[in-house]
């Protein structure tokens, strides 16, 4: 049996995390604990600010590949499949160690850096005040402007997999990406799914997402609140009804509560792992790594919804989005393996 491969596309986003004094986030105007979007100048500003404060003799940054997507595919590469990544970086500091982070992580960068006077590398600034808090400020630069040139079909071949990021869905050139991916993934006999996000993204793209569900994608992720968001409908028993009806493959986490998967009549639940929470950033990707790997290797939906669980409670064990310890050891105890 050759290896389940599975392809990524999405926002590629550098992580420039430091930590902070409060007095510090304060001057810097960084309202703390939340993650907002800001401009290239804005963004330049805090980069600077982060040298000034991280000088000779100081603690540095630490320059942490990220981005949804590129988050769940290490962790389905540290689960032993093989993954590839479809993002866009510049030629720049940020966008060569981005590549080649991923790269030395496992998973194949598939498109070189940009070079040329073009936006540059996205990041997304964190500052981790001494609570823990994590403070995030994201510029999107030049990963959004993927398109469906940046999609060569040729990729495809032997892929079994595809995921995507409903974030990127922003932008025309964006959705033209997903189509040509999926197209190209079902030419190869693969299967293509995407996670919702966020519902303010549902928000804005409900009637493509609509279409989405219940045309190229064979499964589709999404909490309880976007799965509401994309039927405007209050109850979740019927977002989730009209969203089998369309879809081969449903599944929606609930924080806290147990997963539901849904696949061809089939509904079965996932019990979460409850853990004491240190950092909530990444639990939806590693969910989608564990669900992932289960679902490629030919697991039951059941076991492929426990895989995700389990690889989203470790991931909130500790700070960071990917994970630290051996999730397969995990699942072997849990007689998943």
């Amino acid at each position: 049996m050759t290896t389940p491969y599975v392809i990524g596309i999405g926002n590629a986003i550098m992580d420039v995390i430091s930590p902070v004094e409060e007095d510090r986030l304060a001057a810097l105007g960084v309202q703390k604990g939340i993650m907002q979007l800001i401009e290239r100048e804005r963004s330049e500003y805090l980069m600077a600010a982060q040298a000034d404060d991280h000088g000779p003799g100081r603690a540095r940054s630490r320059l942490v590949p990220g981005g949804s997507v590129a988050n769940t595919l290490a962790g389905i590469g540290m689960l032993g499949l093989k993954t590839a990544f479809i993002g866009r970086v510049a030629e720049d500091a940020l966008g060569l160690s981005y590549a080649e982070q991923t790269e030395a992580a496992g998973t194949v960068f598939v498109n070189p850096p940009v070079a040329g006077d073009q936006l540059p590398t996205s990041r997304s600034i964190i500052m981790v005040t001494p609570d823990g808090e994590r403070s995030m400020n994201t510029y999107l630069g030049i990963s959004a402007e993927l398109g469906s040139d940046d999609v060569n079909p040729a990729v495809f071949q032997g892929a079994g997999w595809l995921f995507l990021e409903g974030y990127l869905f922003d932008k025309p050139k964006g959705k033209e990406a997903f189509l040509k991916a999926a197209r190209a993934c079902h030419d190869a006999g693969g299967q293509a799914g995407i996670a919702l996000s966020d519902p303010f993204c549902v928000d804005r793209h409900r009637e493509d997402f609509r279409r989405l569900v219940a045309g190229p994608m064979d499964y589709v992720i999404g909490n309880r609140q976007e799965w509401c968001a994309l039927y405007q409908v209050e109850e979740l028993e019927e977002a989730l009804r009209l969203a089998a009806a369309n879809c081969g493959t449903v599944i929606c986490t609930r924080s806290g509560d147990d997963a539901i998967l849904i696949r061809e009549g089939q509904r079965v639940g996932a019990p979460v792992h409850r853990v004491v929470p240190v950092d909530a950033t990444g639990a939806g990707d590693q969910f989608a790594a564990g669900l992932l790997y289960g679902l490629a290797t030919g697991r039951p939906l059941e076991v492929a919804g426990r895989m995700g669980c389990i690889a989203a409670a470790e991931v909130i064990g500790h700070v960071g989005a990917r994970p630290e310890t051996d999730i397969r050891a995990q699942f072997r105890a849990e007689g998943l393996l």
